[in-house]
């Protein structure tokens, strides 16, 4: 992926040296679990030997505390700040131009808030363990760096494309808050919680489609390359639902998923990529 270090954007809100130190529980409150989440909730599990994706299927039960320390800021870690502001610009410079065009609506900025083990979220807690996330209540994508060396380590999806994937994918949640899908999802959840589960999987591959928009453009820039495309793909293939339920408890359970299947998340990255228009991107009507 071609990009110059050029600083730190004026969306981001460095908040790292607030680090609680550690988590301090799973409450999630009302705030979208992020595209990570999953993926913590794995490590976790396999560190703890215990299920904790069932937190998400109504078990009471709390997860334990893990002590963590704040590590210090080295030069690779300030590299990839300036990699998330050079990301979060483009991204946002990409919308600004067209939703306007396709949405009717002109676009406005969110923040990205970098922090370290648990910050304070208008939606409530937020702990590393979340994962990336969009807070709707604030309009801010809230981001711990260190969940990208899960993703490239542990998860098999590096390259640098594959982190530029899951900023694109959070803000493409902050797009369905301006276009109003967000609240009337939240709606529907309201008047019908058994579909809660099968619209937060719309919502998720909506963001997906969302973020292959903005892949397309990076794309016509010369940006990227197709291996970079391949490594985004990658990264969506490797937070399936399936295959994290697969990984984490050795069975499927589709009425559990929340975010899509592997195969729905790269079909519809690349649904996105292939179309560049957002009324491809509509997962509520298939």
């Amino acid at each position: 992926m071609e990009w110059k270090p050029g600083g730190i954007s004026d969306d981001v809100e460095d908040r790292r040296s607030e680090g609680g130190g550690g988590f301090s529980g799973m409450g999630f409150g009302g705030r979208h679990i992020g595209i990570g989440g999953a993926l913590v909730l794995l490590v976790l599990s396999l560190l703890f030997h215990r299920n904790l994706f069932t937190l998400f299927l109504g078990d009471s039960d709390s997860a334990s505390p893990v002590a963590t320390s704040t590590p210090q800021s080295t030069a690779a870690e300030n590299t990839e700040v300036q990699f998330v502001s050079f990301v979060l610009d483009d991204v946002q410079a990409t919308w600004q131009k067209l939703l306007p065009a396709q949405g009717g609506t002109q676009y406005r900025h969110a923040k990205l808030v970098l922090f370290r083990d648990s910050i304070d979220s208008a939606c409530g807690q937020a702990e590393s363990a979340t994962g990336p996330f969009y807070c709707p209540d604030d309009e801010k994508v809230y981001l711990d760096l260190g969940f990208f060396d899960e993703l490239r380590g542990r998860f098999g999806a590096p390259g640098e494309f594959a982190q530029a994937y899951v900023i694109a994918h959070e803000i493409g949640h902050h797009v369905q808050k301006i276009l109003g899908i967000e609240s009337r999802v939240q709606r529907m959840r309201s008047s019908d919680p058994r579909e809660a589960n099968p619209l937060s999987v719309r919502l998720e591959l909506q963001a997906d489609c969302f973020a292959g928009i903005w892949a397309m453009s990076t794309e016509q820039r010369k940006i990227v390359d197709q291996s970079d495309v391949q490594a985004a793909l990658q990264a969506a293939a490797a937070v399936g639902d399936d295959r994290l339920q697969k990984m984490a408890t050795g069975r499927v359970s589709p009425e559990s998923f929340t975010h899509g299947s592997s195969r729905e998340r790269t079909q519809w990255f690349q649904t996105g990529l292939n179309s560049g228009q957002v009324s491809s991107c509509d997962t509520f009507g298939h």
